[in-house]
């Protein structure tokens, strides 16, 4: 017959198999549900910024990690592909941002007849594809 300390062992044994992804079992923080986590997480940042230790981003830093974090995407196929009129609300927005900061990049008259020139030259593009029945130069039809 077996001892109640070994039918713990046992017990403690088989939630140990359960819960192993891997070579390890998970314990703690891992194995709490994701929404728990996030939680903690929160509530673990939000401190961090209240005492002042959190770390703050560079414009520079943030650039480079949300490109990292893009490329990531892409290459997994996670990755959002915006639609034209997603794309164009997501640059309407960022250009209204800059604006507020005071960090838009604001054009010379040759800059902005030069925009304006390849706008026009894209749109008649698009224009003579839908016409045809043709894809665009790029080859992606929307």
């Amino acid at each position: 017959m077996a001892s109640n300390n070994q039918e713990k062992q046992a017990a403690q044994g088989e939630q140990g198999q359960a819960g192993k992804e891997g070579s390890g079992s998970l314990r703690g923080f891992a194995s709490m549900d994701p929404q728990r986590q996030r939680e903690i997480a929160s509530q673990g940042g939000k401190a961090a910024h209240e005492s002042g230790h959190a770390h703050e981003f560079t414009s520079e830093e943030a650039r480079e990690a949300g490109s990292k974090g893009g490329k990531a995407a892409h290459e997994k196929g996670t990755a959002h592909e915006f639609t034209p009129e997603e794309a164009r609300e997501a640059g309407r927005k960022g250009g209204k941002a800059a604006h507020a900061k005071g960090t838009a990049h604001e054009f010379t008259p040759e800059e902005a007849r030069e925009a304006g020139r390849k706008g026009g030259e894209a749109q008649a593009s698009l224009l003579r594809g839908a016409e045809t029945g043709s894809a665009p130069p790029g080859g992606v039809r929307h």
